[in-house]
């Protein structure tokens, strides 16, 4: 029982933090470019379904103001393309903008699009690492039940879930964040052969992006070349 009442009050806050991000996002009209300036490893976003890139915008703040680069595709938008798709315009600006040796900061589907971007990268090198905050690798059980096809992809039964997990290579330039109860992925973030799991102490989808220890990794992964 008591496990069942701090799940309900971390799902609670969890869409209480998505309600209020969403409504900043909305709000944020600052230019992404303002950004893209700095001299350390450029990190790129990539952020959920149904997320801007605005919803990131602390994690954002707060790595440009270490002096890191930090590049939005905002072709990307609202990340509703199939994950192959996205890859693509991923690599497409990586290209365009001629960056090397970049992180990857992904939230949610944002690190499937990232895992298959690092899969088309294999042969250029231009993407080093990937942050992956509450990704569903494995997919999500839930994924089954959704109508809409740019949900219906996480069903762990999927092509592209089950495509990416054919690429296990790729793991180990991947560190896996997620909290210890998430509402939307039942069977945890986990992802085996990683460079470093961090299961956080605390619950949710979108909330786990406030944590300071996402910062902290995000920090170690780009500025050290190691996670901690």
């Amino acid at each position: 029982m008591i496990a069942l009442a701090r799940n309900a009050l971390w799902w609670a806050r969890d869409y209480l933090y998505a309600a209020v991000w969403q409504i900043r996002a909305a709000l944020n009209r600052t230019d992404p470019r303002t950004f893209s300036d700095g001299d350390r490893a450029p990190i790129v976003i990539l952020p959920g379904v149904y997320e801007t890139w605005q919803f990131m915008f602390p994690l954002i703040t707060a790595m440009h103001g270490r002096g890191h680069p930090v590049h939005v595709v905002q072709v990307l938008h609202r990340n509703r393309r199939p994950v192959d798709e996205a890859a693509a315009r991923v690599i497409d600006y990586l290209q365009a903008n001629d960056l090397r040796g970049c992180v990857l900061l992904a939230h949610s589907k944002g690190g499937l699009v990232g895992k298959r971007a690092m899969a088309l990268d294999a042969e250029a090198g231009r993407i080093a690492r990937m942050l992956a905050v509450a990704t569903p690798f494995g997919g999500s059980r839930y994924g089954r039940l959704m109508v809409l096809p740019s949900l219906r992809i996480f069903s762990p039964r999927s092509a592209t879930i089950l495509a990416l997990a054919k690429e296990p290579d790729l793991n180990a330039r991947i560190v896996s964040v997620y909290g210890r109860f998430d509402p939307h992925i039942p069977e945890g973030s986990e992802l085996n052969g990683a460079a470093k799991n961090v299961r956080l102490d605390n619950g949710g989808h979108f909330r786990v992006l406030a944590d300071p220890r996402v910062v902290g990794e995000l920090i170690a992964l780009s500025e050290s070349g190691a996670t901690r």
